[in-house]
C-alpha cells in the first residue's frame, strides 16, 4: 500500500553552494572512470564511481535543469552515511549533454535530444559499464528521464527515487512565454522557480543570488538553453493507475517519491503518486523545501533508502 510519511521538522539543512569546492569536490576512496560515451542520440558525460559488484544493481543518478551531477549530488554522496551504503553499489552519474563542467557550446543549429531521446541513451550507457540493472536515482528533469527509462526498460531497473517528479507535459502557455520573453533574460529566472519555493525566493536573498550567478557564470547557456526547452517541451508520460483486468501504462519496479511540502513540484508529486501502482509506491512527503540545491537532509534520505532498498528486496543491509 502506499504510504505518506510526513516529517515534522527537518533537523539537517545544509547549503549547497558555500565556496566552489562544495560544488566540485569528488568522492573519496572510489576508483573513478569519467568519459565521453557516444550514444544513440549523441555523445553524453558519464562518470563512473567504484566497479559493479557481480549482479548488484548500480545506482544510476540523473540531475536537474540548471545543475549537474556535481551540484546535484555531490553534497549527498560525500556525506559519510551514504558512503557506507555506496560501498555496495558502484555508482553511474550521468550529466545530461552540454551540462558537465567546461562544456563546450553546441554548434548553431544543433538539435538538442528530447527527453524521449535522453531517455533512450541510458541502455547504450549501462552496456558500455556491463551495468545489468540499476536503482534510478533523479531529480525534476531527471527524474522524468528516468521515469521514461524504466518505462521503455522495465527489466533494467530494480528501483527508482524520483525526487520532485513532475508527470505531466508542461502547459502551453507556460512554455510559449519563455519563449516570447527572451531566453537569455528569463533564463536564470525559470530555472530558479523551477529549484526553489516562492518561500525561498522570498526570503532567502543570499541563496538564491549565489545560485542566480552560479547559473549565470558557471553554466554554458547555450546549452542550458537547449536542456531548459527540451524539458518544457516534454510530453505527458501517460502514466495511469493499474486497474484488474486492464492494460495500461505503468512503472513496473518499487518507486519512491520524494517531494517538500513547500517544494513548487509537490501537486506534480502528488498528481504522480496517484497514477502508480499503490501495491509498490511510497510516497515521501517532508516538510519544507526538501532536496531544493540549498538543502538536503542526507541522514533522512540515507535511512529512506537503506528502507526502501530493504523493503523491497533489493538489497538488505546490515
Amino acid at each position: 500500500m502506499s504510504t505518506e510519511l510526513q516529517d515534522a521538522h527537518l533537523t539537517e539543512v545544509k547549503p549547497l553552494v558555500e565556496k566552489d569546492e562544495a560544488i566540485t569536490r569528488l568522492l573519496p576512496d572510489f576508483d573513478v572512470q569519467e568519459q565521453d560515451i557516444e550514444t544513440l542520440h549523441g555523445s553524453v558525460h558519464v562518470t563512473m564511481y567504484g566497479t559493479p559488484k557481480g549482479n548488484r544493481p548500480a545506482i544510476l543518478t540523473y540531475h536537474d535543469i540548471g545543475l549537474n551531477h556535481k551540484t546535484c549530488f555531490n553534497p549527498l554522496f560525500n556525506f559519510e552515511d551514504m558512503q557506507e551504503i555506496t560501498q555496495h553499489f558502484a555508482v553511474c552519474h550521468v550529466d545530461a549533454p552540454g551540462q558537465q563542467d567546461g562544456a563546450a557550446s553546441f554548434p548553431a543549429g544543433y538539435m538538442y535530444p528530447s527527453m524521449d531521446q535522453l531517455a533512450e541513451m541510458l541502455p547504450g550507457i549501462l552496456k558500455q559499464f556491463g551495468l545489468k540493472s540499476v536503482i534510478g536515482m533523479g531529480t525534476g528533469a531527471g527524474a522524468y528521464i528516468l521515469t521514461r527509462f524504466a518505462l521503455n526498460n522495465p527489466e533494467m531497473v530494480e528501483g527508482l527515487v524520483l525526487i520532485n517528479i513532475n508527470p505531466c507535459a508542461e502547459g502551453w502557455m507556460d512554455w510559449a512565454a519563455t519563449k516570447i520573453s527572451g531566453w537569455a533574460h528569463a533564463l536564470p529566472d525559470m530555472v530558479i522557480s523551477h529549484l526553489f519555493g516562492k518561500e525561498e525566493i522570498h526570503n532567502n536573498h543570499d541563496l538564491i543570488h549565489t545560485y542566480r550567478q552560479h547559473i549565470i557564470n558557471d553554466m554554458n547557456q547555450i546549452n542550458l538553453h537547449l536542456f531548459v526547452n527540451s524539458y518544457n517541451s516534454r510530453r505527458d508520460l501517460e502514466i495511469e493507475r493499474p486497474i484488474p483486468g486492464a492494460n495500461v501504462v505503468t512503472l513496473q519496479c518499487p518507486s519512491l517519491l520524494v517531494v517538500g511540502d513547500s517544494s513548487p513540484a509537490v501537486d506534480a508529486v502528488v498528481e504522480c503518486n496517484s497514477k502508480l501502482d499503490p501495491t509498490k509506491t511510497t510516497l515521501l512527503k517532508m516538510a519544507g523545501l526538501w532536496w531544493s540545491p540549498s538543502s538536503f537532509p542526507a541522514c533522512k534520505t540515507c535511512r529512506s533508502f537503506q528502507i526502501f532498498c530493504s523493503g523491497n528486496g533489493i538489497y538488505a543491509f546490515s
